[in-house]
């Protein structure tokens, strides 16, 4: 899907008083962060929330659809328009992000479980 450069500056400016966000071109699209923490993302004209087990539900019962195989889900065009709820969903995405375990960053080994050296024999 082509970038929209006019959502993404419409996305970025119905979120601007929830938050710096910031955005980096990223996916074919764009990143969404709140203190470089990417909690949203953009798509063509689609604007997707971070989510997790707590708050899937209320995006599957509002039929968003996932992007991919991210945890990321599509803001209903009512949401979008509702700058109220736009914001509840907005901050509840930003709190999803910040919880998320810190993943490494990349090039740095994965910490594993260590395991007991070998015996020579």
């Amino acid at each position: 899907m082509a970038k929209d450069q006019g959502f993404h500056d419409f996305a970025l400016e119905l979120l601007s008083p929830f938050g710096e966000v910031t955005s980096r071109s990223m996916f074919g699209g764009w990143g969404l962060f709140d203190q470089e923490v990417m909690f949203a993302l953009i798509s063509g004209a689609s604007l997707y929330f971070k989510v997790d087990d707590t708050t899937r539900a209320t995006y599957e019962a509002a039929g968003s659809e996932s992007y991919g195989r991210m945890p990321y889900y599509e803001v209903p065009g009512d949401v979008l328009e509702d700058p109220t709820r736009l914001g509840e969903w907005a901050r509840e995405a930003m709190t999803v992000a910040h919880s998320a375990p810190k993943k490494p960053p990349r090039g740095m080994p994965k910490k594993g479980p260590k395991q007991a050296p070998k015996k020579s024999g």
